[in-house]
């Protein structure tokens, strides 16, 4: 690839000059190191050497807007013409009269001098396209990316996949803190409702990526930070109104920096959406609020968000039968499902709704869940070359599902059969909420050393508990059978300590520089009492210890500002998640998984052009997938698979066609396959299971071509016009690699308008217009199978999770 870059290089190399200069610091003339040069209207973007120099070569004549920032100092802009000659300007930079809390995110963040594979998202980025969906929307177009939303119009239960890495395994921090459930180790992103317009920058990165904290670090990451220092007050109120009746209102205000030292921001917001799935509305309400003193050498700084949610349940997936609308299909459907089918009305419903369809028809059928999140971090300045951060976190969450349940059998809730007039009745209809009621807490800390020339060290870490208590109530049952409202039919608690400790560092010799990141971590995890096992009530107690290293080392070599090369691997491990030990026995639990990753790249950036290409390999060793098995008490569960791996490359390349059209690009093709594993059929006319062995088949839910691309004009100052477009191929239901188990290739194309304009009265005010799915694609990007024998023929139920066709929202932006 590098032989290629360099054929076109003499094409974009006519007219092009040098803009070299050194940046110190103001007070003292000092050179400042690593200050990142960025010619904001350009794919420029060069870091300071040691003496504070910085070079940016094959700069074309123009107009050019220069932004120049460190840690701790106040970020610099300027304006340089390049006319014909090449130009040489030093610059000297004002140190903050505070320390900045940027600090707090610095021991979980790569950098442009980190060998691994990330991408930056601004605050401004995040703004142009938050109309209301939820935040995995906001990075659709990043590199291998596909996102879901249960409702099928991105509020509501949403997900996304990075490389095929599932939610559970994709680890999530919110300002170093993490968020993934200590248990099932997945994110819920309808917990935070419109967290994104609280966000000051997110960092995706792929693969092992660098140590941060938390259970499901295991090939994917989000880094969130929220809102920056603010200097001067604000008001701002936003509203959106689009299909289905989604309406976002947020009210965001700060008082900016009050004598120097002090600052507070708040958020109010409010989302209601009706879903394009029938029934499937969500109610979301959340805010935040984040208050700071900022010293010339500390800063305290108290976040406390909380969301808090009510969505109708959409979970069970509309039949392949139906979103197909194959007559056929949807009869035979019916008769072999006639138990879900027992009533006019679920037969009605059936089908009646079209691609609509949602099994529930309960009127509370609903998800109720709220999570309170708080956060105190402190960051001090030791001396010139070192600082420390440490933070402590509370996260309370509580709620239910509630289910309307037809005929279930009395030992499920551990209710005696129950005799009226001589008969035995053992079944009955009741309406039940499974509640969650979790903590978690802890601190994180690190400590950064930067030596101003070659070396930066940092050692960090986290202690963290996590406590949830899992119980059922029954609220309604047709036959009380000696059971009183609200009686728990099983209730169990869990405990988890979870402690990492990691040290990584940055050398920098030559145009070399290399890295290497060491975490160790300890986890003891132990729960008891009874839980609901394949519908049955079982006692569940189990206690298990983990001890896992998780080393990671690359080299990065730059050949000039526009070129430079990259090499990192990495091992990451990962302990089961509660399904996996709720579902089995002591003696039958599953081997924790391991992934081997390797990450290499080639990064090239011109003036108007850019092209960053990465190849990865990850090789999983006992890696938990579905294969129909049962344990030994009779749940479905995962199964350790010996090897398994995913290898691809990833593209992602930009070009400024002219100044007011620039293009933008990703492809990301992989091969994620199995080696060998047995997959479990349950045999209805033998009992038991029928194995069926596959070797080289595809992981489920890993498409091995997602490409995204993006065009934009903007034909005046403040005016945008954007086209997206996504085409995710075909991804496959379950690890068989057989196509009638499958989610067919999809290809969606949005648009956004948008227009921006100071006036009198206000500081800006932004009108909008997001037109999704202009070509009305009629696609599914989730959804599950299962399928047994029966009259020696296999049966397959698909379900799927359609989305939205033709669909919009408008929004207005009133900032004062």
């Amino acid at each position: 690839m590098f032989w290629a870059a360099n054929f076109f290089l003499p094409v974009f190399s006519f007219s092009q000059y040098a803009f070299v200069g050194t940046v110190s610091n103001y007070s003292n003339s000092e050179s400042i190191p690593g200050a990142k040069v960025i010619l904001t209207n350009s794919y420029h973007r060069v870091i300071t050497d040691q003496e504070g120099y910085f070079e940016i070569t094959n700069v074309k004549n123009g107009t050019y807007y220069l932004e120049i920032s460190s840690t701790g100092f106040v970020t610099l802009r300027d304006t340089i013409v390049i006319n014909g000659r090449d130009i040489s300007q030093n610059y000297s930079m004002d140190e903050l009269t505070y320390l900045s809390d940027e600090v707090l995110i610095t021991s979980t963040r790569a950098n442009d001098q980190t060998p691994t594979t990330y991408t930056n998202l601004s605050s401004q980025k995040i703004e142009k396209i938050n109309y209301g969906q939820d935040i995995p929307y906001l990075f659709n177009l990043t590199p291998s990316v596909v996102i879901t939303s249960d409702a099928g119009a991105g509020i509501g239960y949403t997900g996304i996949r990075i490389r095929g890495v599932d939610p559970t395994r994709t680890n999530v921090t919110i300002n170093g803190i993490p968020v993934n459930d200590s248990e099932s180790h997945g994110t819920w992103w309808v917990n935070m409702p419109d967290l994104a317009s609280s966000i000051d920058n997110v960092q995706i990165q792929r693969g092992v990526g660098t140590s941060s904290n938390g259970a499901a670090s295991f090939g994917a990451s989000i880094n969130i930070k929220t809102n920056e220092v603010n200097k001067n007050p604000y008001a701002e109120i936003s509203s959106s109104y689009g299909s289905f009746n989604t309406m976002k209102g947020t009210i965001r205000l700060g008082s900016g920096l009050i004598n120097n030292k002090f600052t507070l921001d708040a958020r109010l917001s409010k989302i209601n959406s009706d879903g394009y799935i029938d029934r499937a509305y969500s109610d979301l309400s959340s805010y935040y609020i984040s208050g700071a003193w900022l010293g010339r050498k500390s800063v305290f700084r108290l976040t406390h968000f909380s969301g808090k949610e009510t969505t109708y349940q959409s979970w069970w997936g509309t039949p392949q039968s139906v979103v197909s609308g194959n007559q056929d299909s949807l009869l035979s459907h019916y008769y072999n499902n006639l138990w879900s089918y027992s009533s006019p009305e679920d037969s009605t419903n059936l089908f009646s709704s079209g691609r609509t369809y949602n099994f529930y028809t309960y009127e509370n059928e609903v998800d109720n869940y709220q999570q309170d999140h708080y956060q105190l971090h402190y960051s001090q300045q030791l001396s010139e070359n070192l600082d420390l951060m440490i933070a402590g976190h509370y996260t309370y969450g509580r709620g239910y599902y509630e289910q309307y349940r037809k005929d279930d059998g009395f030992s499920t809730y551990g209710i005696a059969p129950l005799i009226l007039n001589s008969d035995t009745i053992s079944s009955g209809d009741f309406i039940r909420r499974r509640w969650l009621d979790n903590q978690f807490y802890g601190a994180v800390f690190s400590l950064n050393y930067n030596s101003k020339s070659s070396l930066d060290l940092t050692w960090g870490g986290a202690v963290n508990q996590y406590s949830g208590k899992h119980f059922g109530e029954i609220i309604w049952a047709e036959f009380a059978a000696g059971s009183d409202i609200r009686d728990r039919y099983y209730e169990n608690n869990s405990l988890k300590n979870d402690a990492s400790t990691y040290l990584k560092g940055n050398y920098e010799w030559n145009k070399f520089n290399f890295y290497a990141d060491i975490q160790y971590r300890y986890i003891d995890y132990q729960y008891f009492g009874p839980a609901v096992v394949d519908s049955v009530i079982s006692e569940t107690d189990q206690k298990v210890n983990y001890n896992f290293f998780n080393p990671k080392a690359g080299i990065l070599f730059s050949m000039n500002d526009r070129n430079n090369f990259y090499l990192s691997v990495g091992i990451a491990n990962r302990e089961p998640n509660r399904e996996d030990f709720v579902n089995r026995t002591n003696a039958t639990r599953p081997s924790h998984e391991t992934l081997q990753n390797l990450e290499a790249g080639y990064n090239l950036k011109g003036s108007k052009f850019m092209l960053n290409s990465n190849f990865f390999l990850m090789n999983y060793q006992n890696q938990l997938i579905l294969t129909g098995a049962l344990s030994d008490v009779g749940a479905y569960i995962r199964t350790n698979v010996s090897q398994s791996y995913r290898a691809g490359i990833e593209l992602e390349g930009g070009i400024m066609i002219t100044k007011k059209i620039s293009f933008t690009s990703t492809v990301s093709y992989s091969q994620n396959k199995v080696k060998s594993f047995t997959e479990y059929l349950d045999d209805y006319d033998q009992g038991g299971q029928r194995e069926i062995v596959h070797t080289n088949t595809d992981l489920a839910f890993s498409p091995d071509l997602i490409a995204a691309a993006a065009l934009e004009f903007i034909p005046f100052k403040g005016f945008s016009l954007g086209i997206q477009s996504k085409y995710v191929g075909r991804q496959y239901l379950d690890n068989t690699s057989n196509s009638f188990r499958s989610l067919d290739p999809y290809f969606v194309t949005n648009a956004d308008i948008n227009y921006a304009w100071k006036g009198k009265f206000f500081r800006e005010l932004i009108v909008g217009v997001q037109l999704n799915n202009l070509l009305n694609e009629m696609y599914s990007n989730n959804g599950y199978t299962w399928g047994y024998i029966y009259g020696g023929q296999r049966y397959t139920e698909n379900f799927l999770y359609p989305q939205a066709g033709f669909n919009f929202m408008t929004r207005l932006v009133i900032k004062l």
